[in-house]
């Protein structure tokens, strides 16, 4: 996944498989992030592989697979032919050449534009790495990415060198950004592992919730970090409880009438994206109607789109104006034409109506004041005013783009003070709660 296979590599594995096996179909699957794709692919074939994993030209290359026409031409009068005409590769690449760039907002291509040797050394997925890029300029991070894929290297030798894949690689990749926004070293992590706050990915990994990591885990962090919290030893499904999708189902029907079993089973995986899906699809009706860009970056001042929501039910839709001025709530009246008649709605403008919070920061040299380790909304507050808390204890839940963090207290003693409300949003640093 990350593109490690080196040419040489290759060719002793697939060779030594293909010797002990003379008949076991080959499959080989790559990324293309340090550049050496092709050559790894061609490797392979000559090796014995009987399939090599490419992309299509204009979607290879960087974190996706190796050039598909590169690949085929390589092999064009060779006995490893394949067959594919190098046109009808190109006419099916300009398909995709012009489809992406419809979403080229979403590109994340902001360091990487050529092939990264690092890679050797990060061990960064494909699939992970511009997750984890997008991630880190939504955390503040964007200007230390190059710090970010050190401390992923770092961090994946402080959790025992880990087969990096969903979900263990996200792991690796929230500790990683833990320590660059907290300044840790691996040595810190190591020393202060008792009084620091790790995102819960890290916590449960150790705990095993996602099974048992070849080799073992690592100790004494494990030991540190977890200190009296359970353990699971064996493989978690065997002690899941089963799944009450009917109860589910029930749930969110309370909120979703229609909801569909596609919706419980999604649900069910991913809960609190499907609500927020289901609760924008019942605002704003069949956006999937609408054409990517139109619904992507919105229609242009004056210009004119179809949208079809049934078969032989169009919409003509024209953007005729948007006002300059905000109403009191913060909103701003947009002017169209459906179907040639005049219509206007009023549209939040987020933008404008945002309001400047300035949040107290915690003193880091105060243990009893506890702040934000890294950014994020709040999504769960464990404790109250007057509780009783041990070293250890979860106070709050913050959640940033996939990355939770559980904030426990470092000292025992009473909750004096709640500094935060569900929902709020925080910078690293920022009062959560104060101890006495």
């Amino acid at each position: 996944m990350a593109g490690l296979l080196k040419p040489k590599a290759a060719k002793l594995l697939v060779t030594a498989i293909r010797d002990k096996y003379p008949d076991l179909p080959i499959h080989i699957h790559t990324h293309d992030t340090s550049g050496a794709g092709v050559a790894a692919m061609l490797a392979c074939a000559e090796a014995g592989a009987d399939v090599v994993d490419v992309a299509v030209d204009s979607m290879s290359g960087l974190t996706s697979q190796p050039s598909m026409g590169a690949v085929v031409a390589c092999l064009q009068g060779s006995k490893y032919d394949t067959g594919f005409q190098l046109p009808k590769i190109s006419e099916y690449s300009a398909y995709w050449e012009q489809t992406r760039t419809l979403y080229a907002p979403f590109e994340c291509t902001t360091t990487m534009k050529s092939g990264n040797a690092d890679v050797y050394t990060n061990e960064i997925p494909g699939g992970q790495y511009t997750n984890l890029q997008f991630q880190a300029y939504s955390l503040g991070l964007g200007d230390f990415f190059e710090d970010v894929k050190k401390a992923y290297a770092e961090a994946n030798k402080l959790l025992g060198d880990i087969i990096k894949v969903t979900p263990s690689s996200k792991v690796v990749g929230d500790l990683a950004q833990f320590m660059v926004q907290n300044h840790l070293t691996s040595q810190d992590v190591l020393d202060k592992a008792e009084e620091l706050s790790f995102p819960k990915s890290v916590v449960e990994y150790l705990q095993g919730l996602i099974g048992q990591p070849y080799g073992g885990f690592p100790e004494p962090l494990r030991s540190k970090v977890l200190r009296d919290m359970p353990r699971i030893e064996t493989r978690p499904g065997e002690s899941l409880p089963a799944f009450d999708f009917n109860g589910l189902g029930a749930t969110l029907k309370e909120s979703f009438p229609n909801a569909t079993e596609r919706d419980i089973m999604s649900a069910a995986l991913y809960p609190q994206v499907t609500k927020d899906f289901l609760a924008f699809k019942d605002k704003y009706g069949p956006v999937d109607k609408m054409d990517t860009r139109i619904f992507l970056v919105g229609p242009k001042v004056g210009e004119e789109f179809e949208v079809t929501i049934e078969r032989g039910k169009n919409l003509g839709i024209k953007t005729l104006a948007v006002a300059e001025d905000l109403t009191e709530g913060g909103e701003r009246e947009v002017f169209f034409e459906l179907n040639g008649t005049l219509r206007s709605v009023l549209i939040l403008d987020k933008d404008a109506s945002k309001e400047i919070h300035i949040h107290p920061k915690a003193d880091k040299a105060n243990k009893n004041q506890i702040g934000a380790p890294m950014p994020g909304t709040v999504i769960d507050i464990r404790v109250k005013v007057g509780e009783k808390v041990e070293k250890g204890t979860p106070l709050v839940i913050l959640s940033a783009m996939k990355m939770e963090t559980v904030v426990q207290s470092p000292v025992a003693g009473v909750v004096k003070t709640v500094e935060v409300a569900m929902g709020m949003k925080l910078d690293a640093e920022d009062l959560i709660i104060t101890v006495e």
